[in-house]
């Protein structure tokens, strides 16, 4: 059930995203920037699942905290600081003026 709250809110984003980037600069752009959220999407579980397989047993911590879980929820709150970095004029509400 966490897994999909947080596979719904990566949509959230996704969608969100593409909106502000398209009607910011063009479709273009906001395609190219989604396919780079979606590769550090997907490398990123790939990654933090490796490390959580390497430090948590297999089965997880209990029966809703598994190894995916675990490493999606390390993954959201990386890509998070990530974005909030490199989309900081989007965040930051830059340009409302203009």
């Amino acid at each position: 059930m966490i897994s999909l709250f947080i596979f719904i809110l990566h949509l959230i984003f996704f969608i969100w995203l593409f909106r502000k980037i398209s009607k910011k600069e063009s479709y273009k752009n906001a395609f190219l920037n989604l396919i780079l959220v979606i590769l550090i999407f997907t490398i990123g579980w790939s990654l933090t699942a490796m490390l959580v397989k390497l430090l948590l047993p297999l089965k997880g911590l209990s029966k809703e905290l598994t190894n995916d879980t675990i490493s999606l929820l390390i993954l959201s709150v990386s890509e998070f600081f990530i974005y909030r970095f490199y989309y900081k004029d989007i965040f930051s509400g830059a340009g409302k003026g203009k």
